[in-house]
């Protein structure tokens, strides 16, 4: 492959100096004496020397071209440990091992040092992060904007199986060595105040607005390496400080704590991911954390567009904005505010600039999760941008009124402005009247948004509604998390599979070669045994590897159904218990998720989960056949340990609640077989793998409407099948813990008493049914390997490169730069 950036030959004898120097001159520490994290440190340091070089010159490149952009917003960016994936991107994880050797050292004991980067939660995060690793590996000119959180979501530990939430000091004391902070570029974003009217010199009126507090983005770039072509992009996140962080006078009156008052209130905002928000201070935080990124990320956008040389009336032509989620909906009256009140435009030519500009990604169909703001909060905290919203909303219910006449049911549903006891704006409904393109993350997704979600925009706004398919990088999640399957792949089929991941499709002529099978079955359990070893040192759990690894690791909420594997796993323990006859292959279950700290039936799922394994785990009666692991502070370093080792993917979420997901991708590329409704991506999934290769149960989209629409009722089927009932009563009682029985009897009570929201009793046979063909079908070995040899083979559609080419070539528009 051609380089793009000129590129140095590797010197390894210059590499260690400059090892050493970081060591001693940037870490004061002696060769002799340091310690692996000091040696991490000083090896991340050097390594970003070559980063930022490449950013500078890549950065040069883009304004050379005159290439039009991307910037990615999104409050979350789950982009894993930096250092052994650059290694990949740069072409030097062998030379750097050798040059770490030479010092004494081993490259992977340097590697476990680092901390994973806590600057995400889950998949809408990582989404962003395989998307910015595609953009840069196919050099599509990019920026990804996000904010630099000190301490992130949390980080999650077990006391007596209750998640407890502690601070995730991710950039430790001594910093983190791959990011650069970029003084030049910092800004100022107001707060506050009021609006008023003038006339200039020509006698036009303007509004201005007067913020009555202001706050600094301080910003950071962390680089974002092309795959083996020299490109670094900038994730660039943005650090909420005081302009002016310490009164002197307050300091020698002795108010010491008012003295940093200013600056405690302005490093609130970039604290943690998603402060809590169910009371009014946590309401506040959240909009203004949303409004900092925001407003950071437009003014760099459009100071960017000028320093180039551009008219402001070209914004549009030169960079587009896409949006990943409502949370940065913000953006767009921020823009529309700059144009008018700072740039002086009219209306319809800075509107013309701003529904040119920015595109939205829509991520769910629950109706909690699309955010609203209520218009006291931000006519508190943003007035000149509320006054905006009106008057965009004013014109949409005109192009309604236009459309449809005298409906004011449709005029309801659209309006930005949902009237109530507590009038509220509908970030969502403001994102699609003002952008370009919607697009969902998943075929059904996308026509379950069209169809229920927002089926009048889309006869208002014929073509903005559209598809893009999720995807996930194959150079983090198999090249770099599954080396030895990487490996057998490229002997194979040679090594350009990383960057064309549909090439991978060339070794299903292999899925029933037995000598291959019997290389692909010994790189499982190398994979399945390293996942062991790390659940005997750090939990203190003896796994056996021929057991089926039966694993769900997600975010924690009701409708990714994790309350319905539970119920599974006491089916099987009543079943061992009780039916003499009952057989089962052993089978580990294994879970990781993080639930939000206000999600209290998530905390309880989680702690009954715990106290199962408990009991399960050391129960002599089940004779090792049962097992189950909770696995703490899920984060990427982690799946990239549990995933090779996976024989089977749970992706049991109700069907048409999960917009796509990308851990079911993620698990069938490296060759765990699916289990899961008909929802999200595993409908494309087994369009792709095959219907003998896949386990589909429960209700479709369709049979999940009809159900509620008919009159649900859980107890028909608490009632109706043994089996459930028997599992349900386990429940309630002592049985796995006898001095607190509350969360069991929460769940129970969700269950049956209200109402059973996700229709789990209603799809639990039937899951049952799809876990007894898993057992039938492991158990002839030869069978289940040739099925998971053609999950690794078929699912290239699902790489993030090809979800990019299809935002490039139908929504962004963009070139890469030139060869």
């Amino acid at each position: 492959m051609k380089k793009h950036i000129k590129e140095q030959p590797f010197d390894k004898a210059s590499f260690k100096a400059l090892v050493i120097k970081h060591l001693v001159t940037t870490y004061a520490q002696d060769t002799k004496t340091a310690t692996d994290k000091s040696w991490y440190l000083a090896v991340g340091k050097a390594l970003a020397e070559i980063s930022t070089g490449n950013l500078l010159a890549t950065e040069k490149r883009v304004i050379d071209a005159n290439a039009r952009s991307v910037n990615y917003f999104s409050l979350e960016f789950l982009i894993g440990r930096l250092t052994g994936n650059n290694l990949i991107s740069l072409g030097l994880y062998d030379q750097i091992s050798e040059s770490v050797a030479e010092l004494g050292l081993n490259l992977t004991d340097l590697l476990e040092q680092e901390r994973d980067p806590a600057l995400g939660n889950g998949g809408l995060g990582r989404l962003a992060a395989c998307f910015m690793d595609s953009l840069a590996a196919q050099e599509f000119p990019s920026v990804g904007y996000g904010l630099h959180y000190q301490y992130g979501l949390f980080k999650q530990s077990f006391l007596n199986g209750h998640q407890i939430e502690f601070p995730d000091k991710w950039c430790e004391e001594e910093g983190y060595p791959w990011e650069v902070q970029r003084p030049e570029l910092n800004q100022v974003v107001g707060l506050y105040g009021d609006v008023s009217s003038y006339t200039d010199e020509n006698g036009q009126q303007y509004d201005r607005w007067n913020p009555a507090v202001t706050l600094q983005g301080i910003a950071w770039d962390l680089p974002i390496i092309g795959y083996n072509n020299q490109s670094v992009f900038p994730l660039r996140l943005w650090e909420c400080r005081a302009p002016e962080p310490f009164n002197l006078a307050k300091f020698n009156d002795g108010d010491y704590i008012g003295a940093q008052q200013a600056q405690i209130a302005a490093g609130n905002v970039t604290k943690v991911l998603y402060p809590n928000d169910n009371h009014h201070q946590g309401k506040v935080l959240r909009l203004t954390q949303q409004y900092f990124h925001c407003a950071c990320s437009i003014a760099d956008i459009v100071g960017r567009h000028l320093k180039k040389g551009h008219k402001i009336n070209a914004l549009a032509e030169f960079e587009t904005i896409q949006l990943n989620d409502t949370h940065p909906t913000i953006a767009i009256p921020e823009l529309m505010r700059v144009l008018l009140d700072d740039f002086k435009l009219c209306w319809d030519d800075a509107w013309a600039i701003v529904s040119k500009t920015f595109a939205y990604t829509n991520h769910t169909l629950l109706p909690e999760a699309l955010e609203s703001w209520s218009e006291a909060l931000i006519g508190e905290l943003l007035p000149r941008h509320l006054e905006i919203i009106f008057e965009i909303n004013h014109r949409l219910m005109a192009d309604v009124e236009a459309k449809w006449p005298g409906n004011d049911d449709i005029k309801r549903k659209l309006s930005i402005i949902a009237e109530g006891q507590q009038r509220m704006i509908r970030m969502a409904n403001l994102c699609v009247a003002s952008s370009y393109a919607v697009n969902g993350v998943a075929a059904l997704h996308s026509e379950l948004v069209k169809r229920d979600l927002f089926p009048e925009f889309d006869a208002l706004f014929p073509q903005r509604l559209q598809n893009v398919t999720n995807g996930i990088t194959p150079r983090r999640w198999l090249k770099y998390c599954n080396p030895q399957l990487s490996d057998l792949i490229s002997e194979k089929i040679g090594n350009e599979w990383p960057a064309n991941l549909e090439q991978l499709e060339a070794i299903a002529q292999f899925a029933s070669d037995d000598k291959f099978q019997q290389r692909y079955l010994e790189v499982k359990k190398t994979n399945k045994q390293r996942f062991a070893d790390w659940v005997a040192d750090n939990l203190d759990i003896e796994l056996d590897i021929n057991a089926i690894f039966d694993v769900q690791i997600k975010r924690l909420h009701e409708y990714k159904r994790q309350h319905l594997n539970l119920l599974h796993i006491l089916s099987l323990y009543h079943r061992l218990l009780n039916d003499p006859s009952f057989d089962m292959h052993p089978r580990v279950f294994v879970f990781a998720a993080k639930a939000a700290p206000g999600y209290a039936l998530a905390k309880d799922i989680i702690y009954a989960i715990n106290k199962v394994a408990d009991k399960v785990n050391n129960d002599p009666r089940l004779k090792d056949k049962l097992k189950v692991v909770f696995v703490p502070d899920y984060r990427v370093s982690l799946a990239e340990i549990i995933i090779p080792a996976a024989d089977v993917s749970e992706q049991i979420s109700t069907a048409g609640k999960e917009a796509s997901g990308t851990g079911n991708m993620k698990l069938a590329l490296n060759g765990a077989l699916t289990i899961g409704t008909m929802d999200g991506a595993n409908v494309e999934i087994r369009e792709e793998v095959g219907d003998d290769n896949i386990f589909i149960f429960g209700l479709s989209v369709d049979e999940v409407e009809a159900l509620k629409a008919e009159g649900y009722n859980p107890h028909t089927y608490y009632e109706q099948n043994g089996l459930l009932k028997a599992s349900i009563d386990l429940l309630d009682g002592d049985e796995f813990d006898a001095t607190d029985c509350a969360a069991f009897a929460n769940i129970r009570h969700n269950l049956l008493e209200a109402g059973d929201p996700y229709l789990v009793l209603a799809d639990f046979a039937d899951y049952v049914d799809a876990h007894n063909r898993i057992d039938t079908e492991y158990r002839d070995q030869k069978l289940w390997v040739h099925k998971t040899i053609l999950n690794t083979a078929l699912v290239g559609k699902f790489s993030s490169d090809r979800s990019i080419r299809d935002y490039v070539n139908n929504i962004w528009h963009l070139s890469a730069l030139p060869k």
